[in-house]
């Protein structure tokens, strides 16, 4: 009885009521505290205690951060990021438990990896469930970024980390065969294929719901870039909808949690900027069957600025790609494309948008290598798709684009998934000019993509930049060689002034 009635009173002692302070953590759930407040003292919480917190049936994990003015909270309350404030789904001075969570288990599976050991089956999925339940504080998945990252995961280990990640997440079926996807594993700027091979695909019959990524490093992710078209926010019961009556969408993945870890981890890996193979291709291949895929399409951009440098790492993710495709039931193939420079012209959001729109609409002065790309693309899923016999894809994929049934086809889904809209123009631009005539030998894509994103990009969705002078161009003192796009002078300022200290972004050979 006095056991019963001492955790009562400890219960008690411990709840706190919860004040929404509207601070975004992004993804983290964070608490807050006052350094004199009694719980704190009681339980021995210090700055970046884990703590678990109880309301009803909800329990939340996160981390705390103490506070020492009492103007921002009394040594009674506790403050909720808006992160932590969603997981709970309390009501502004709700009381909540506070207590100290079990050790997470499966973080002695992370630290036998840094030090060289290998993760079983079991291990990935423990790993991968405690992360989704948010058991894993930011430092945790650090740790476990790092220890996956450069080669680190061999090809069980990938294949066990893609199955953990793909149970934890929702699954969509389609009931038929084949339902066709395709991606590009990124380091490209502008690039912005997908909506053109989506439209020509169900265009010609194809099933393909395509689930998209917002940019991680990127001025632009195609969910960005589509977002200034059509809403993507879709939930499972929407791209249900729109699929059955289109043939395909182009929708927000995060919006359906087709794969939760991988969000939380790229939010860390990006941050970190740690590449890992096996955590890509998990992340890729886990998205791609969770979506209801049963073949994929996989663009591998090489070059000495993309994200794959080489013809051998990407000959090597190429394989770990196929081999783990198979390994959860989907046919993979993969295309190795050339990465040496931006694809079309627009660079960010709403200008890879326009450049996506010229090409379905067929107008005069459209980007060429935007529209070339796109048909290989598109012709290599017809044939793998049953819609073209092998090498007559690219040719129907042409006729598809060239008759506007592409074009037609992309309205129709935009339409579906809520009505197309126009990409917004930004007020504000600035011309990058040449400093001496010759001609253009080299593009340094990631400056490219940083000034698109100092510019604003992707936040910012009309801004960054529109590229003139692709590899080979012959250029004269003060032509531009981009323009820089912002949606406030400040922004623009700061990109002109960093393009303009940066004399590598576009390398020009002087004329003998």
């Amino acid at each position: 009885m006095k056991t019963a009635r001492a955790s009562l009173t400890h219960e008690a002692a411990n709840q706190l009521r919860i004040r929404r302070l509207g601070i975004d953590t992004y993804q983290e759930a964070v608490l807050y505290m006052h350094k004199d407040c009694p719980v704190c003292k009681s339980e021995g919480f210090e700055a970046q205690s884990r703590i678990e917190m109880i309301l009803g049936e909800r329990r939340v994990i996160a981390t705390l951060n103490v506070v020492s003015s009492s103007l921002l909270l009394a040594i009674d309350e506790v403050g909720l990021s808006e992160t932590a404030w969603r997981a709970l789904g309390g009501c502004e001075g709700d009381t909540v438990l506070l207590q100290h969570p079990d050790p997470v288990r499966s973080f002695s599976a992370v630290r036998a990896k840094i030090y060289g050991g290998k993760l079983s089956e079991q291990d990935a999925t423990e790993i991968i469930s405690d992360i989704v339940q948010g058991k894993y504080s930011d430092i945790h998945l650090a740790a476990f970024v790092s220890a996956c990252a450069d080669d680190r995961l061999d090809l069980q280990e990938t294949i066990a980390l893609t199955r953990a990640m793909l149970n934890a997440g929702s699954r969509l079926q389609w009931g038929k065969s084949p339902v066709v996807d395709k991606h590009c594993v990124g380091g490209l700027p502008g690039n912005r294929t997908t909506p053109i091979v989506v439209a020509i695909a169900a265009a010609c019959g194809l099933t393909i719901p395509k689930t998209s990524s917002r940019a991680i490093t990127s001025p632009a992710g195609t969910a960005d870039a589509m977002e200034t078209m059509a809403p993507i926010d879709l939930e499972l019961a929407q791209i249900r909808r729109v699929v059955a009556q289109e043939g395909g969408c182009i929708a927000w993945g995060g919006a359906v949690s087709l794969s939760p870890a991988d969000d939380l981890l790229i939010r860390v890996e990006r941050p970190l900027d740690l590449d890992s193979n096996g955590q890509l291709v998990a992340s890729v291949i886990s998205k791609k069957v969770a979506a209801g895929s049963t073949h994929a399409l996989i663009d591998i951009p090489v070059g000495p600025t993309a994200k794959v440098r080489s013809q051998e790492a990407a000959a090597a993710l190429s394989a770990t790609l196929v081999a783990v495709g198979k390994a959860l039931g989907i046919e993979v193939r993969t295309l190795i494309t050339d990465g040496s420079q931006p694809v079309g012209r627009g660079i960010g959001p709403a200008l890879e948008a326009r450049d996506v729109l010229a090409v379905l609409q067929n107008q005069e002065g459209a980007p060429g290598d935007l529209r070339q790309r796109a048909l290989l693309l598109s012709g290599h899923l017809l044939e793998m798709g049953g819609k073209a016999a092998t090498g007559a894809g690219l040719s129907l994929a042409e006729n598809t684009l060239a008759s506007g049934a592409a074009w037609r086809k992309f309205q129709a889904i935009c339409a579906a998934q809520g009505g197309m809209r126009t990409p917004p123009v930004a007020e504000h631009t600035a011309e990058i000019l040449a400093q001496h005539s010759g001609i253009v030998v080299e593009v340094d894509n990631r400056r490219l993509a940083r000034i698109a994103k100092l510019a604003g990009a992707p936040k910012a969705s009309a801004a960054g930049l529109t590229f003139h002078v692709p590899l080979g161009t012959v250029v004269e003192a003060g032509q531009a060689l981009f323009t820089i796009h912002a949606e406030s002078p400040g922004e623009l300022a700061y990109a002109r002034q960093y393009a303009e200290g940066q004399s590598e972004v576009v390398s020009i050979k002087e004329k003998a």
